[in-house]
């Protein structure tokens, strides 16, 4: 630890009121966080901007996994009025969202100081139409459930439904389909925006839990007449979610919606204090995070600890050579911070200090 280290002030995220840190477990710990890479709640536009409530034309059957069903009629002759120019990609949000991310709260309270630290963001892809289709199917009832894997998903959905209909919720809501999310922090993302979310996984927040909740939730499916799911997804997401459901026999609607892209290259006074060893902990969110951060940084110095946010991105840092100190037990930004105060706290670990032999056995 270098005691009178500079700080960096544009990249530490603090509360706009309040001291910077309080005095706690991590006190004493610069601890690296990604950057949210994007708003899971945008303003909805104003009601004059959204068109009236028409019945819709199901995606097509190109963008589904399931067996297709007979197509509706066209579009045109079902919508009353004419269907908007989806907005260009420039006018989309497409930049990291205001830097702050609720893991740099309770990094403070713990006592640490959080760096937050831009390493991807998200992106809309170029083509939301099948979505647009999509979202009008899921407010006339074509859809059963709306499954929700990643706060992303929310802010592209939640921004397509506001700027063509009176937002999600309501578009849940008339079309009667049941909600499952992964975990808790999109659950939230979904509730703040006004979509009661029904199925969350009770333990793990991944992909093979939400497929056996989901399965409990809608129990005698038939291979030939499950339920049917809009899943909106990134383009880095796994298929265990949408081969799951499929092998259960539900029909799964898999449409990417999102990009993940790496965030510009990093401060060169985050560069020097990661390479100088002054960053004491990271904290990891995803597999694409892994990759960033070795992309933007390189190797995290011997006595640097990572902590990673569950299953999937502990199996991404292992086989990127990383030696992962910590696996969150709840998935979320929260837990992330809970998994290093329990990993100092059983290893007796100080900032600066690279792991003793006994600390560093798995």
């Amino acid at each position: 630890m270098t005691p009178d280290r500079p700080p960096l002030d544009e990249h530490v995220a603090t509360p706009t009121a309040g001291p910077a840190a309080a005095s706690g477990p991590l006190t004493g710990w610069r601890v690296l966080v990604p950057r949210p890479p994007l708003d899971p709640t945008p303003t909805p536009p104003s009601p004059a901007s959204r068109r009236s409530t028409p019945t819709p034309t199901p995606p097509s059957p190109a963008s589904r996994r399931s067996t297709p069903t007979p197509t509706p009629p066209s579009p045109a002759s079902r919508r009353s009025t004419p269907t908007p120019t989806p907005p260009s990609p420039a006018s989309r949000r497409s930049s990291p969202a205001g830097g702050f991310s609720p893991a740099a709260v309770a990094l403070l309270a713990a006592g640490g100081e959080p760096l937050v630290v831009p390493l991807v963001r998200t992106v809309p892809v170029d083509d939301l139409s099948p979505l647009d289709d999509a979202l009008l199917a899921l407010g006339a009832g074509w859809y059963s459930w709306l499954t929700v894997t990643s706060q992303a998903a929310v802010a592209v959905l939640a921004e397509q439904a506001a700027a063509h209909d009176d937002g999600l919720a309501a578009l849940v809501e008339r079309g009667g389909a049941r909600v499952g999310a992964v975990g808790p922090g999109t659950a939230r993302a979904l509730e703040g925006l006004g979509v009661r979310v029904d199925v969350v996984p009770p333990v793990r927040s991944t992909a093979v839990d939400l497929v056996a909740a989901l399965v409990a939730a809608a129990p005698g499916t038939r291979p030939d007449a499950g339920p049917r799911t809009l899943f909106p997804r990134g383009d880095l997401a796994a298929p265990t979610l949408a081969d799951g459901l499929t092998a259960a026999g539900w029909a799964v609607d898999d449409l990417v919606v999102y990009r993940t892209v790496p965030a510009g290259p990093p401060d060169p006074q985050v560069a020097d204090a990661w390479a100088g060893g002054d960053v004491h902990a990271a904290l990891l969110t995803s597999a694409s995070s892994v990759r960033a951060l070795l992309d933007h940084l390189g190797p995290p110095p011997p006595a640097t600890r990572v902590v990673v946010i569950g299953p999937s991105t502990e199996t991404e840092a292992r086989r990127m050579g990383l030696r992962v100190d910590a696996v969150a037990g709840r998935q979320t930004l929260a837990g992330l911070v809970d998994a290093l105060v329990a990993h100092v706290a059983a290893t007796g670990a100080r900032p600066g200090s690279p792991p003793t032999p006994v600390e560093d056995t798995p």
